[in-house]
């Protein structure tokens, strides 16, 4: 069966974003291996919002080869968005209702790992779903003291085992956990 991997970055003081929605804090690392997630995955899922801000995003004609391939990469996966608008969108599949069951369909079927990429409303369900495999936080060497929480307002605890820890040039500490 194919996992759920939840692939995020987030700030010492748990924040996954500023509080005007800023990412400029997050590093990516030639040591990182993010090619080598890419490869161990075939689809990701979207919230709307994400999907509506990154699902389809393109780096301008100045980025560097290594960022083209990365995008390039992400965009050669099978895409899903949740959300409670349905659109006609030749580059997603959407979800509009029966989470748990469409997932099982998806998880069930052939295929890689799916990398969970958010937003934090959509993190917020699957953790309350259970439907997270592996937790795979990035975190970063920085405090905001604001923004959206990783982890908010939870229904109940979650208990993980730490299959590794990978510590990069920029001090990004790295922790891969699995659900216990």
């Amino acid at each position: 069966m194919r996992k759920i991997i939840l692939d995020l970055a987030v700030t010492l003081d748990g924040f996954i974003e500023g509080p005007n929605g800023e990412i400029d804090w997050c590093i990516m690392d030639d040591d990182m291996d993010f090619d080598g997630f890419l490869v161990g995955i075939d689809a990701i899922f979207y919230g709307r919002v994400s999907y509506d801000a990154w699902g389809n995003f393109q780096p301008d004609a100045t980025a560097s080869k290594a960022e083209q391939k990365l995008w390039s990469a992400v965009h050669s996966k099978q895409k899903f968005v949740f959300s409670s608008e349905e659109r006609n969108d030749r580059n997603a599949t959407f979800i509009k209702s029966s989470i748990a069951e469409k997932v099982k369909e998806i998880t069930s079927s052939a295929g890689k790992d799916i990398w969970l990429y958010g937003g934090a409303g959509l993190i917020k369900t699957f953790i309350d779903l259970g439907l997270i495999d592996i937790y795979r936080i990035s975190v970063h060497p920085i405090v905001l003291g604001a923004g959206k929480p990783l982890f908010e307002n939870l229904k109940d605890r979650i208990a993980l085992k730490l299959i590794r820890t990978n510590v990069f040039k920029s001090g990004v500490v790295q922790l891969i956990y699995e659900k216990i």
